[in-house]
């Protein structure tokens, strides 16, 4: 199901970020974030979109932001709205990266890979940060795995134990800094936010 996230985001790339452009209810998140992280470091957005309005954000607080996402056409919006910056088409699963940043950040992105995938990533996620560096993502409240819903399209999702995210911490060399189970002034999102040793 998680290999169908792509085609889905294409297929509805336009209303998407029409949508998403209108909503950034995880400010305070990414405020929190970037706080302590130096203007003009670099920052790592996994699942960019068309980079409304994150990265949006993150380009007037001064940060170089790389964005990766598997859809053409938010990767298009993306290099025409933020030309100065880096945006990969390719699937954040495969990415060969040598650059480590600041912050790494799968806001909307990482609860659409399966279980093992997702530990997977915390793992290459550690790598790509600098010490001291952070990650930041949305996650469900527990471990299962859901069908969302888009356009009458479904959205597949899937969630570790907090446990599970915990451990994945520990073996990445990543101290956790804060995690709300859906909190209220988020939309319901549930956030973890961590930092590299």
């Amino acid at each position: 199901m998680s290999d169908r996230i792509a085609e889905h985001y294409e297929r509805h790339a336009r209303a998407f970020d029409r949508d998403r452009s209108r909503d950034f209810v995880e400010r305070p998140w990414i405020e929190r974030f970037v706080m302590p992280l130096p203007r003009g470091g670099a920052i790592l957005d996994l699942g960019c979109g068309g980079g409304e309005p994150i990265a949006r954000y993150l380009t007037d607080q001064g940060f170089m932001v790389t964005g990766i996402d598997r859809s053409a056409t938010m990767i298009g919006l993306a290099r025409t709205r933020f030309p100065r910056h880096r945006w990969l088409q390719i699937d954040m699963r495969t990415l060969a990266i040598e650059d480590r940043f600041e912050g790494v950040l799968a806001w909307g992105s990482l609860f659409h890979l399966d279980h093992d995938e997702q530990e997977k990533m915390i793992a290459r996620m550690a790598t790509w940060l600098k010490p001291g560096g952070r990650l930041l993502f949305n996650s469900g409240p527990s471990r299962g795995t859901s069908a969302g819903e888009y356009r009458g399209d479904p959205l597949f999702h899937a969630s570790l134990d907090p446990a599970e995210y915990r451990a994945a911490f520990l073996k990445a060399g990543l101290v956790e800094m804060a995690h709300v189970i859906e909190d209220p002034g988020c939309g319901g999102a549930t956030v973890w936010l961590a930092r590299k040793l």
